[in-house]
């Protein structure tokens, strides 16, 4: 006899661990922008230069989504979370220890690769904890997401106002 998942059922602990997960993924790219007074005066970054920094980190996280998307509709990629994560942590591991510019350019890559990993897989987890859910379970994933958006300002006051760029190691403890 072959036993299969009720597919209505919603997997709670999971949608609310994606929501989570997808809460650090978002606050670890959004500290990016919530940086840029700490690179102006820190490191003398012109305007041009912090807006290469928003245009690297944007693009390359926009664009290679839907590719990886794509392709991971053809194979599910469940190890594409952590690897995600991993990546984005390594960019801000650097950020928070570089004074050059172009290497705040490569640190903002693999932010940017790492958010672009982690999109498409967190959905299609949510999708797959969703059960009759679906609604809710994509709500779940969205309010993660932006709320890692809303925290960068908050950390930009209270932590890179006060440790400069080397406050952005405490993201660190959060990844």
């Amino acid at each position: 006899m072959n036993k299969q998942l009720n597919v209505t059922n919603p997997i709670y602990p999971i949608m609310i661990a994606i929501g989570v997960a997808h809460l650090i993924n978002d606050t670890m790219q959004a500290v990016i922008p919530a940086m840029f007074p700490i690179f102006k005066s820190e490191l003398g970054l012109t305007f041009t230069q912090i807006g290469m920094i928003s245009f690297v980190l944007n693009i390359f996280a926009s664009a290679l989504q839907p590719a990886v998307g794509y392709i991971s509709d053809k194979k599910p990629m469940p190890y594409a979370l952590p690897i995600g994560m991993i990546s984005s942590f390594i960019g801000i591991a650097i950020i928070a220890f570089t004074t050059q510019y172009w290497i705040i350019i490569i640190a903002v890559l693999f932010i940017g690769f790492g958010s672009a990993i982690f999109h498409p897989e967190g959905s299609r987890v949510s999708f797959m904890a969703a059960g009759s859910k679906r609604g809710l379970a994509q709500s779940i994933y969205q309010v993660g997401g932006n709320s890692g958006q809303a925290l960068a300002p908050l950390i930009s006051a209270y932590i890179f106002d006060i440790l400069g760029q080397r406050g952005a190691a405490i993201i660190l403890v959060i990844a």
